[in-house]
């Protein structure tokens, strides 16, 4: 019984000190969670104050950011326009100069020049051009036709001038063709007349370009244009004048009695009045005198004088020369 007592006292001993070791751990437990979740929640207060102050110091730097960018936008926009506005000023700084340049470039129009000088015909062609370009070529090609029998080379000087404003329109190299063949430039001429025969694919001066291949020491080539147009898409007067070149082109080859032969035809009547009359009587008439047919020249040199209303050769001084002689 002892036995049992002092087993049941030390049973009961070792519950005490068991439930004691329990409340001690219960207790250590229960006071270490409200620590631990206060120091949770100290960490998070902590850390979303430090966000809201990242954040709060962000926005500034943000604001920032986007003020500098708007001044650059800003200035790139005022460095465009400072840019655009210069080149602009440039441009009319330069169309200044280049106005300038061609006042000084272009010859000097007579006072009493207007575009209604101009054949109908003339102008029509050049309104295909601006109505100021127009107006300043076509006064320019009115200058170069009035000037050509008295200063051929002032005539020359309108005449290109109105090329470099208007190469294109064929009425314009026309022009200066002609004017380049009155004015001996046979070079200029046969370019300038080529040029329009290959833009209008006509024939009309296919005599003056044979003329000045002869007078560039080329006869043949002025015979072989002569052979190979087609004469009947020619004007009268054109076939005529083409027929005087070639019979010239036969006297330069010494083949004299050819050209005096050549020019014979319907038209060679001493009582025709023609336009291309008196030219016409005229160079059979210079012929006959390089065939040494004296009487027959004076004759035909006094028929051309008597055809020559217009006084547009020497056929009358070349008729009395002969019969002095």
């Amino acid at each position: 019984m002892g036995v049992d007592a002092e087993s049941g006292d030390d049973s009961r001993g070792d519950g005490a000190e068991v439930r004691e070791s329990r409340d001690d751990r219960q207790e250590a437990e229960s006071g270490d969670r409200p620590a631990s979740e206060s120091d949770d929640a100290q960490d998070r207060d902590s850390q979303e104050r430090d966000d809201w102050r990242s954040r709060d110091d962000r926005q500034p730097r943000e604001r920032d950011n986007r003020d500098h960018r708007n001044r650059d936008h800003r200035q790139d926009r005022q460095d465009r326009r400072g840019r655009e506005d210069r080149i602009q000023r440039r441009g009319a700084d330069a169309d200044d100069v280049a106005l300038a340049r061609e006042l000084l470039e272009a010859p000097e129009l007579p006072e009493d020049i207007e575009f209604s000088d101009l054949d109908e015909e003339v102008r029509r062609e050049l309104r295909t051009l601006p109505k100021g370009l127009a107006e300043t070529v076509g006064k320019h090609l009115v200058a170069a036709g009035g000037l050509v029998d008295t200063d051929p080379e002032a005539a020359l000087e309108h005449a290109r001038y109105a090329k470099t404003k208007a190469s294109r329109v064929p009425i314009v190299r026309e022009g200066l063709g002609l004017v380049a063949y009155h004015a001996g430039n046979w070079q200029e001429a046969l370019s300038e007349l080529r040029a329009v025969r290959r833009m209008t694919r006509s024939d009309e001066h296919i005599a003056i370009i044979a003329d000045a291949e002869r007078a560039l020491g080329r006869p043949e080539r002025a015979l072989d244009l002569a052979k190979e147009t087609d004469k009947e898409r020619l004007t009268r007067g054109t076939q005529v004048e083409l027929a005087i070149v070639a019979a010239g082109a036969r006297r330069d080859l010494g083949q004299v009695d050819a050209a005096v032969v050549s020019l014979q035809g319907p038209d060679l009547q001493a009582a025709k009045r023609d336009p291309w009359s008196a030219r016409l009587f005229y160079a059979y008439a210079d012929n006959l005198a390089a065939a040494g047919r004296k009487d027959e020249a004076v004759t035909w040199f006094l028929n051309a004088a008597e055809a020559d209303n217009e006084d547009e050769t020497d056929a009358a001084e070349r008729a009395a020369d002969l019969a002095n002689e």
